[in-house]
Order: structure tokens, then sequence, then C-alpha cells
């Protein structure tokens, strides 16, 4: 009976998360223009709440990890938490909640993760610190267009 012990424990593991991140491409296409309409609004949203510097890469080709990174920054630890928090806000509003958010409390780096398109809402020195557009520089940058703030 010893022996079985260790087989009911493995039994009662979890099975691995099926829904981690993209292991592989998506046969849908549809997904790809809802992710960009998405990382869009962001980023009018982004620019709305008077965020700086905001950033739009495709890592289409490059990861599986998400379909886009937003990248802006706040001006201040408390900017950066507004903006973020207004972020979350507005778009639950919209039907889009998020997967995991890190860091909106410190206001230094807060990370709103919407699966396909993850948010970076930075200080201006952790941003230069980290340099996320040079980490992603085979990423393409995606224009912003403001059409989706709202007036």
């Amino acid at each position: 009976m010893a022996r079985m012990a260790p087989a009911a424990k493995t039994a009662q593991r979890p099975a691995p998360h099926a829904a981690s991140r993209k292991s592989t491409p998506i046969a849908d296409p549809s997904a790809a223009p809802a992710s960009a309409a998405l990382a869009q609004r962001i980023g009018a949203l982004c620019e709305e709440f008077k965020a700086q510097d905001i950033t739009i890469l495709s890592l289409k080709g490059v990861s599986d990890m998400a379909d886009f990174f937003v990248i802006a920054s706040g001006t201040s630890d408390m900017h950066v938490r507004s903006t973020a928090q207004r972020l979350e806000d507005e778009l639950k509003r919209e039907g889009q909640r998020p997967a995991h958010t890190e860091g909106i409390e410190q206001g230094r780096w807060a990370i709103l993760d919407y699966v396909d398109v993850v948010v970076h809402v930075f200080h201006p020195a952790m941003r230069s610190y980290y340099q996320l557009e040079r980490l992603w520089g085979d990423a393409t940058v995606v224009p912003l267009t403001v059409q989706g703030a709202k007036a």
C-alpha cells in the first residue's frame, strides 16, 4: 500500500495547463484581427489617459507569447497606477477581463495580461532600464490609430 500512495498523489496533480499561451499557432484567422483591434483600443485608451511614448509591437512571427505588446509610460508612480487601473476598469466595462495583472499597486511597472495582448505601463526610469522595445527588436512597430478613443 505504501507504493500506491505516491501513485495516488500523482493522479491528483492537476494536468498541465492546457490553455497556456499559444503553444501552437492558432488556426483561426479571425483571432488576429480581434487582438489587433484590442491592441489599438488599449493604445487609444493610453493616449486618452495621457500616457506617453505609446508603442504597439506585433510579436507575430517573433514569439508565441502574445500577438501584441502595448507599451506606455506614465509620468510618475501615481500616473502609472492610475493609467493601469483605468485601463483595467474601462476594458472590463467593454467585456475584456485580464487573465493576470501585476505591479499596479507599486506603480513602477504594471502589467495587464489579456492573453493575446499584454500591456506594460512603465515609470519612465523602469522603461529606460528594461528597454522592451530593444529587447523585442525583431517585433514590428504598429502605428497607433486613435479612432478607438472615446471623445
